[in-house]
């Protein structure tokens, strides 16, 4: 599988901020797409008494993503390495909380299935299950 940028590996070693930025700006509309997305999903789920308590979480994950389309747009832009950097940054952000949060979902699903597990077994063995 290829894409257009495969050709980055062979780059100069005096690439400019523009060319090291453009694979990250071409996607910049989906970038502001996904964080409005997410910022949306933290104000839903900000209308329930349960949901107020995480909904913080997607409206910052949306923020990140915006700031960090914003930032390399500027780059793109303005060759300004600064803006490069703190785009990336931002992405290494998101995808750290990403992660955390798959890993939290899986502990909860481990967990889950083995307080059920247990609750089935526990009916299987009182003979309650009919």
């Amino acid at each position: 599988m290829s894409d257009s940028y495969s050709s980055l590996g062979n780059a100069p070693a005096t690439a400019s901020v523009q060319d090291l930025s453009q694979p990250l700006a071409s996607g910049k509309g989906w970038m502001k797409f996904v964080g409005v997305m997410f910022i949306i999903q933290g104000a839903i789920t900000a209308l329930s008494i349960v949901g107020i308590i995480i909904a913080w979480l997607p409206i910052w994950i949306g923020v990140l993503v915006m700031q960090s389309a914003n930032a390399i747009e500027r780059a793109q832009l303005s060759g300004d390495a600064a803006a490069l950097k703190e785009a990336l940054a931002r992405l290494r952000t998101y995808f750290i909380i990403q992660g955390v949060l798959f890993l939290v979902s899986i502990a909860v699903l481990v967990l889950y299935i083995a307080v059920f597990g247990a609750m089935f077994g526990a009916m299987l063995h009182n003979g309650s299950w009919h």
